[in-house]
């Protein structure tokens, strides 16, 4: 499948795709010349079912919408973002802040899934205490100092959490939300849904899924 085929397949940007793609969560990638986006892969990710909200007992959640890793010379952290080359520690450092965001917002929802192209590749928990990086007003960020890994994907074809965590709520949670779709929108990497939207948007996404499986069968056109 084209990068263009699998965008309308999922209801994304062929940007989103590649991002999605650029992550290793998704296996059969090309790693040269043109890119295309497996087939049997795109029918597994098609039936990925909508995160689980209500069943954590929480009117909202925030989510954080997360791009490929980046390096950056910080620090406490040499990278940002989510990857599968990057390891548990890593990951952790990369996705606990720096965010603007709501503190006391997010942690009240007592668990923050990471998506990249509206999946949950990751989950984090933990996240009563929170320090500022000082800045004033809307433009400070805030790191959640005590976040654990609960969960990560190396394959979100075939989900299964990649960490090992001790506390048996974070296996709950990490077991619940890896590898289901939560769509969100916002201006930032920080999101809030609400329970309801996710059920909403659930419903209307099964019935999109039926049909974006059948254009997947079709045979691939030239370019993108």
């Amino acid at each position: 499948m084209t990068t263009g085929q699998a965008g309308s397949a999922l209801e994304c940007s062929i940007p989103t795709v590649r991002k999605l793609m650029a992550t290793g969560v998704v296996p059969g990638v090309r790693a040269e010349g043109r890119q295309v986006f497996p087939l049997a892969a795109l029918q597994q990710l098609q039936a990925r079912p909508g995160a689980d909200l209500p069943a954590l007992g929480t009117a909202e959640v925030a989510v954080l919408r997360s791009d490929v890793p980046a390096r950056v010379e910080e620090a406490d952290r040499e990278w940002i973002g989510f990857g599968t080359a990057l390891d548990e520690a890593q990951l952790l450092a990369a996705l606990s802040g720096w965010w603007r965001c709501d503190p006391a917002r997010v942690a009240a929802g007592g668990v923050l899934p990471v998506t990249v192209a509206g999946y949950i590749v990751a989950v984090l928990t933990g996240l009563t205490e929170w320090e500022a990086d000082g800045t004033v007003g809307t433009g400070a960020r805030y790191r959640f100092t005590e976040a654990r890994l609960a969960g990560y994907l190396t394959d979100l074809t075939a989900p299964a959490n990649a960490a090992d965590p001790a506390d048996p709520q974070d296996a709950r949670l990490a077991g619940l939300l890896l590898g289901t779709r939560l769509p969100s929108v916002s201006g930032g990497p920080i999101a809030y849904v609400t329970a309801a939207t996710t059920a909403a948007t659930t419903a209307a996404t099964t019935a999109a899924t039926v049909a974006a499986t059948v254009a997947a069968d079709q045979p691939a056109a030239e370019g993108e």
